[in-house]
């Protein structure tokens, strides 16, 4: 049997929670500060890691039940209260399985210290510029032709567990090879390009598909793979559609359609060379082969 509490035990539990709000109030420090700001920091960049994907979703699920647990509570809702503890003791062991492309790119990014790292600051590649040119020059062929393609440019994490599914290249990017690279009929035109640094290192490359429910039906195999890779990375896909010859741009598991030449470009050199984030040289390293 559950007991319901009368009126002087609730009067009295309210001035125990104002007393302590007030304790706590007197003896709040530096320290508390600094513990609150490094909180709200780790939330503010969590937050920013799943926006725009299935996780938003999700997360306002968990909100509402954690609303609904306290909502019970306050208002001696005993029963309610009891399943909603339990379901959110069983949320807790399902949480990693349903959270795990985030989970995974989290702690990706804490290896590489971008976790906590500013967007800011220039790429020290100046070869990087030249092979945005090729790709936007090769795209704007392909899209013209109406040649499907997909192009992947790899940047902080290694792509190698995919590049060892493709065949081995090691060329210069150039536009005159990608675009011979997807030309139909040819043995590499099926699967992906992986680019890293100034180099192809393999074409016909097989990539992980996204299971995004809300993707338009339209989208094919080739935009559900460039997704796919962008949500297991931080790679960068460029996707030439053979239907309708649109050049779309997927990067952590967003899409960004009907790109022309200009946009492209911009697009590109955003997020290879203009918004690189900087890394402790110590902890730095370059993408393992």
């Amino acid at each position: 049997m559950w007991r319901r509490l009368g009126p002087r035990s609730k009067a009295r539990n309210r001035v125990d929670a104002m007393d302590g709000w007030l304790d706590a109030l007197r003896h709040f420090g530096v320290l508390d500060a600094v513990d609150i700001l490094i909180v709200a920091f780790v939330v503010y960049r969590g937050l920013l890691l799943i926006r725009g994907t299935r996780a938003v979703q999700l997360l306002k699920g968990v909100v509402v039940i954690l609303v609904a647990t306290m909502v019970s509570s306050m208002l001696h809702l005993q029963a309610l209260n009891w399943l909603l503890n339990k379901i959110i003791t069983i949320g807790l062991f399902a949480i990693p399985v349903v959270f795990q492309p985030e989970l995974r790119r989290a702690l990706e990014q804490l290896g590489r210290g971008g976790f906590f790292s500013l967007s800011f600051g220039t790429s020290d590649a100046p070869d990087m510029l030249q092979v945005v040119a090729e790709v936007v020059k090769a795209a704007q062929v392909l899209a013209k032709n109406r040649i499907g393609a997909l192009i992947v440019l790899e940047r902080t994490t290694g792509l190698s567990e995919y590049i060892e599914t493709g065949t081995a290249i090691e060329g210069l990017v150039s536009a005159e090879l990608l675009i011979h690279t997807f030309i139909p009929g040819t043995p590499l035109h099926d699967g992906a390009v992986i680019i890293r640094g100034a180099h192809i290192v393999a074409a016909g490359c097989f990539l992980p598909l996204t299971d995004d429910t809300r993707l338009d039906k339209q989208l094919g195999t080739r935009h559900r793979a460039g997704i796919g890779v962008t949500e297991q990375s931080d790679a960068v896909a460029v996707i030439v559609s053979e239907e309708t010859g649109q050049i779309s741009v997927a990067v952590d598991g967003a899409l960004r359609r009907n790109l022309g030449e200009h946009a492209l470009r911009e697009t590109l050199e955003h997020l290879m060379v203009r918004k690189r984030p900087r890394t402790w040289p110590f902890l730095a390293r370059k993408a393992e082969s």
